[in-house]
C-alpha cells in the first residue's frame, strides 16, 4: 500500500501562486507514475499534470499548461505541483495520484482510472 498526502492549498488571489506538496510512504517506488487532478464544485474530477520516472517525462492539461509545474524528488518521495499565473477556475480540491500499473509512461497517464493510490485533497482557492 502507498499513503499520499496532499498540502500546500489555500485561498489566494487571482494571478498568485501556490505550490502544492505530495508526500508518499509506505510501498513507493520510484518507478511510480504520480499526478495531480482536481475536482470543482459540481464537476467531474479533471487530469491536470503527471510525471513520470524520468527527468522531463511530463504531461499537462492544456488550461495549466505553462502555468503550472509538475516536479518529483525521488529520494524525499514526494511530488509538487508549482501554481503561478492562478485563476478563479482553478479553484478546486486537488488531488494526488500514484500509479503503479503503468510500465511505459504515455498520455494514459491523463487517465484517472490509471492510478491506484489516491490523497485526501487539498483544496485550492482562488478569488478574483
Amino acid at each position: 500500500q502507498v499513503q499520499l498526502v496532499e498540502s500546500g492549498g489555500g485561498l489566494v488571489q487571482a494571478g498568485g501562486s501556490l505550490r502544492l506538496s505530495c508526500a508518499a510512504s509506505g510501498r513507493t517506488s520510484s518507478r511510480d507514475v504520480l499526478g495531480w487532478f482536481r475536482q470543482a464544485p459540481g464537476k467531474e474530477r479533471e487530469f491536470v499534470a503527471a510525471a513520470g520516472w524520468s527527468r522531463g517525462s511530463t504531461i499537462y492539461t492544456d488550461s495549466v499548461k505553462g502555468r503550472f509545474t509538475i516536479s518529483r524528488d525521488n529520494a524525499k518521495n514526494t511530488v509538487h505541483l508549482q501554481m503561478n499565473s492562478l485563476k478563479p477556475e482553478d479553484t478546486a480540491v486537488y488531488y494526488c495520484a500514484a500509479s503503479r500499473s503503468m510500465v511505459v509512461f504515455t498520455t494514459r497517464a491523463s487517465r484517472s482510472n490509471e492510478y491506484d493510490y489516491w490523497g485526501q485533497g487539498t483544496q485550492v482557492t482562488v478569488s478574483s
